[in-house]
């Protein structure tokens, strides 16, 4: 039985050089619409995140907007927030990230700075301790995380990951066979994907 409602996408708040980002931000955001799944994601309206909720949303699909009370002038206009299917405000990013995971079945990385590395490689830190096994995607548009694969390569090569079974993430180049993938990765998890709360509650 597939598991998967609703999936996490972590990305930029800027839309970056490249024009195929932004392109990839939307085409994900409209698969996830089209095939029934919620988007969760960090509420900003602009750059990369903008366009992944646009998409969900001009293809009929729910999304939450999770966002920091004092980013939402930053990375957000409270018009184009009126539009989200749901908005949740947090009073921090520590309470934001425990919302996002909670609320969702499976986690993606689109392009993104420093804020998206600190959030999705958190969420392979928990999975690599055990406290859950949600499907991980990085979006590899035009090979943008292959830098990033290659630092986990080379961590597991030189003795850093010892539990490499339990972080696998999968890596997408095309934007629009994302769901497909991770629909797959979700009807071959045999046990619950649920987060452990007692230990969520303890970081």
């Amino acid at each position: 039985m597939n598991t998967i409602r609703s999936v996490c996408v972590y990305c930029g708040s800027s839309p970056g050089r490249d024009e195929a980002y932004v392109k990839a931000g939307h085409l994900l955001g409209r698969s996830l619409a089209k095939s029934g799944l919620r988007l969760i994601y960090g509420g900003g309206t602009k750059g990369i995140m903008g366009a992944v909720a646009d998409g969900a949303l001009k293809a009929g699909g729910k999304v939450t907007g999770i966002i920091p009370r004092f980013l939402i002038n930053r990375e957000a206009t409270e018009t184009a927030l009126d539009k989200l299917d749901e908005l949740l405000i947090t009073d921090n990013m520590h309470e934001r990230k425990h919302r996002m995971f909670e609320k969702s079945d499976a986690f993606v990385a689109l392009p993104g700075g420093i804020g998206t590395v600190e959030e999705i490689v958190e969420i392979m830190t928990w999975a690599q301790l055990g406290h859950h096994r949600k499907p991980i995607v990085f979006a590899n548009v035009k090979g943008f995380w292959d830098p990033m694969l290659s630092l986990i390569e080379h961590m597991a090569e030189e003795g850093f990951i010892h539990t490499a079974h339990r972080v696998k993430p999968l890596m997408v180049n095309d934007p629009e066979a994302i769901v497909a993938a991770i629909m797959v990765a979700g009807s071959s998890v045999d046990a619950p994907t649920e987060g452990v709360q007692a230990v969520i509650d303890k970081m």
